[in-house]
């Protein structure tokens, strides 16, 4: 998501820097990246390509369809069958593959999951994957009531959900996916702290000699083992730092 310019729109300042963070990523072992076509529009999708095209044939390429941009840079819904089948074919083309590892539907809005059936969106998709165009499905800001529904359309691998160390009002669903075998996958895993979290977050990075986002990142990872991550980043030090959190262990008390 940070890869593309200010807002998510447009090319990044530095095209060179953001092929380096994606090749760094490879080099260091991840072999999960987030995207979505409508980060720039297409701009992070035609990055990837650049970076990394041919694929290594560990890394996985998650995208969600769902919304659009809008002028003002907004994030309008987009999930009219025909939007959606749109999106899908757009992202085989901007990222060069004959079918997507994973797609998820996002859902809600900025204000964070909504109610609502989710059925003839997420039927599209299931459609879709039926069609070999799709590996595999998942959901994106959702409630607990959409994911059980998606669940009753069509399997699913992950649920892509805002949830960190001071947000985590998904504890529930977390464990149940454990439970169940299927990927939690938390945005914006670093953000939304308040002073005191973050003083409490500085005072046990401070003891364990590391960054609090490393802690941060650590917690989540502890938190859970079907916690997969996706801290954005821009730069390749940011990203090493990050890589680092997944090494650090955290102790009780």
């Amino acid at each position: 998501m940070q890869l593309a310019g200010p807002g998510v729109l447009g090319p990044p300042a530095d095209p060179d820097g953001a092929l380096a963070v994606l090749r760094e990523a490879v080099d260091l072992g991840i072999t999960h990246i987030d995207t979505s076509g409508a980060y720039g529009p297409q701009v992070t999708n035609e990055l990837i390509r650049a970076a990394l095209h041919p694929y290594p044939e560990a890394l996985h390429l998650a995208t969600k369809v769902g919304a659009t941009r809008d002028e003002h840079g907004g994030w309008p819904p987009a999930r009219e069958p025909e939007a959606l089948r749109r999106a899908v074919h757009d992202d085989l083309d901007t990222l060069g593959v004959e079918a997507l590892d994973l797609v998820d539907l996002r859902l809600g809005n900025a204000e964070g999951p909504q109610p609502g059936s989710l059925a003839e969106a997420f039927e599209t998709l299931a459609e879709l994957q039926q069609r070999g165009l799709i590996r595999h499905l998942g959901v994106s800001n959702a409630t607990a009531e959409q994911v059980a529904e998606a669940r009753t359309i069509a399997p699913i691998v992950c649920v892509q959900n805002m949830y960190n160390l001071a947000h985590r009002h998904d504890d529930e669903l977390v464990d149940k996916l454990a439970a169940d075998g299927i990927a939690y996958v938390p945005f914006f895993p670093l953000g939304g702290f308040s002073p005191l979290q973050s003083a409490a977050l500085a005072d046990v990075a401070a003891r364990s000699g590391a960054t609090p986002m490393a802690v941060a990142l650590a917690w989540l990872l502890q938190r859970s083992p079907n916690i997969l991550l996706i801290p954005g980043t821009s730069s390749v030090a940011h990203l090493r730092e990050n890589v680092a959190g997944a090494g650090l262990e955290l102790l009780p008390g």
